[in-house]
């Protein structure tokens, strides 16, 4: 079945081919410690799992934002500029930006997003409740640069980047994609963007370890694609969520624990793990105020505006690209 209104969304599919997938798992795999980029998490079930993880008691980061940008939609949407375009990087679900279209009101929204069909069906609703406002999705992997199509010339253009999810870049990988969100919005283009905020480990280890197992489900359902898309032969059962704060690196780490000796066969290929390996699945990295603005101006943006709630557990920037 078709999203509602797929028709009256401008859809272009930049999503990369499977061979990205198997190279980049093989690559990983290859290395020492394991790794797999967490931009791989998102197929459909991996969509729709972070969704669940929202709205656990302990995951407060969406809630907070939402709340920012309920109390404060109106004055970031003065910041941003009305009647432009409008780029959202990773728009899941869409709630936040639901927000922020009944204040903006932009005359072109963009969402990007690398999980195509959960892209399609929100921005298909998006486009069935703001019929006024043209709704262009482009299925693209961000991660690796902002090739867009065209965008209509002559209209301010302004970027949404929610969920903290430049956390989930090492910070030169933060520097370099923000460097490239510049380059696509141009000089005096604005970004909102939302930051997760350094506090105390015990909130951040809860967050990421909910005590009903849905980000441990998220985390494996990694491997279920891996074994799906390319054929390999995980066996889940010997596979653990395992995450936890690192201070020393001011970052939240997720992984996946072998509970045994064992050996992975994927692509002709053979990969052992000993009791206790596992591959590194997540990074997300927590700012200061001051230490985020700091990263953002080496990518060119000077800061117009901040916003956090009042236990300082999360932040909204408001950023311009310098002339």
């Amino acid at each position: 079945m078709n999203p509602p209104h797929e028709s009256a969304v401008q859809f272009h599919d930049m999503h990369p081919p499977a061979e990205d997938l198997r190279a980049e798992v093989l690559h990983g795999l290859a290395q020492r410690p394991r790794r797999i980029p967490p931009k791989f998490f998102y197929d459909q079930r991996g969509s729709e799992l972070f969704e669940a993880i929202t709205d656990t008691p302990e995951y407060y980061p969406t809630r907070t934002e939402l709340g920012l940008l309920e109390a404060h939609g109106e004055a970031m949407a003065e910041l941003l500029g009305r009647g432009g375009v409008l780029l959202e990087l990773g728009s899941g679900s869409s709630r936040k930006i639901r927000l922020l279209l009944d204040a903006l009101r932009p005359a072109l929204y963009m969402p990007l997003d690398i999980s195509r069909e959960f892209l399609l069906l929100s921005a298909g609703e998006l486009a069935r409740d703001y019929p006024a406002i043209r709704v262009h999705a482009a299925c693209v992997d961000y991660s690796q640069g902002l090739a867009l199509p065209a965008l209509p010339e002559g209209l301010p253009r302004a970027a949404f980047f929610p969920g903290s999810s430049i956390g989930n870049f090492e910070p030169d990988q933060a520097r370099q994609l923000l460097a490239h969100v510049t380059r696509a919005l141009g000089p005096g283009g604005r970004l909102l963007i939302g930051v997760d905020l350094q506090k105390d480990p015990a909130i951040l280890n809860a967050a990421y370890n909910d005590a009903t197992g849905v980000t441990a489900a998220f985390n494996r359902n990694l491997l279920v694609r891996i074994n799906r898309e390319l054929g390999a032969d995980f066996d889940l059962a010997h596979f653990h969520h395992r995450a936890f704060y690192a201070p020393g690196h001011g970052r939240v780490e997720m992984h996946l624990i072998s509970d045994c000796l064992q050996q992975v066969r994927l692509d002709g290929q053979r990969f052992r793990f000993e009791a206790g390996e596992g591959i590194h699945t997540e990074c997300s990295y927590k700012y200061s105020v001051e230490g985020f603005q700091t990263l953002a101006a080496r990518a060119g943006f000077a800061p117009l505006a901040v916003w956090t709630d009042r236990d300082q557990l999360f932040s909204v920037h408001c950023l311009e690209v310098a002339a």
